[in-house]
């Protein structure tokens, strides 16, 4: 889940630049540290996807047709346990173990991705990650470049994230096609809107660390954990748009 409040600093915005060049900086490790996320997660999963003797580790056969092993649950259930490692140990954690923590979780996650992969068509899969591509992108450059304060429009999204988990949950036991395709449709509004949110928050981070001369080794796990919340968002528009509009094989 993402951390929407985590680090909230003031909006110190230099008079001559418009922005401060630690500000810049960090944005740009936020972005570097997500970008290679979302690489980790694409070879993993292109590996796993291609390799039947890595796909025999995630399912079992039997008699009964085909299950998963207890390394395809671990991989299914393994990433939230991450993410809360990495909120609840954020204070405990140097840089680098919040880094491994990071790169290990994006590997889980890419395994587990790659069942999408076999599941839907190429085209599909290529089509709904350039739309979220350009989705993403486009969010990003606004909730950068605005002067307009989205604090209020995120706590909306919030609460639309909480309606959405909760609509998830009665939805997994009552199969509903149509509240399925609902849920997909307000979780691509959603995490759209909470990356120009996001985005937002994390610039004026950067700028509040700056300003208060946070250390190093905080900088650097705040631009880790800023690349998660960043990672997130990307995954779950994508993994919503492919609800909706991929094709399976």
């Amino acid at each position: 889940m993402n951390n929407h409040d985590q680090y909230d600093e003031a909006f110190v915005v230099d008079s001559q630049t418009g922005t401060r060049p630690l500000a810049k900086t960090f944005m740009a490790n936020v972005f570097t540290w997500m970008f290679a996320a979302l690489g980790v997660s694409a070879v993993f999963a292109f590996l796993f996807a291609n390799n039947e003797s890595l796909q025999s580790l995630l399912v079992t056969q039997s008699a009964e047709g085909a299950s998963l092993s207890i390394f395809g649950y671990a991989v299914m259930f393994a990433p939230l346990a991450f993410v809360l490692l990495m909120r609840f140990g954020f204070d405990r954690l140097s840089p680098t173990g919040m880094a491994a923590l990071f790169m290990v979780y994006a590997a889980v996650n890419g395994i587990s991705f790659s069942f999408i992969l076999l599941a839907y068509a190429a085209s599909s899969v290529l089509g709904c990650f350039i739309a979220a591509s350009l989705m993403f992108g486009i969010m990003a450059v606004m909730g950068y470049t605005t002067k307009q304060d989205l604090t209020n429009f995120g706590r909306i999204l919030t609460m639309g994230l909480i309606g959405i988990i909760i609509a998830t949950i009665i939805n997994w036991f009552m199969g509903s096609e149509m509240m399925d395709y609902i849920i997909s449709i307000v979780g691509v509004a959603v995490f759209t809107g909470l990356t120009a949110y996001d985005v937002q928050k994390l610039k004026r981070i950067g700028m509040g660390v700056e300003q208060e001369g946070v250390p190093a080794v905080g900088v650097k796990k705040m631009a880790i954990f800023g690349a998660l919340s960043l990672y997130l968002d990307f995954i779950l528009i994508f993994i919503y748009l492919l609800r909706l509009f991929g094709r399976r094989d």
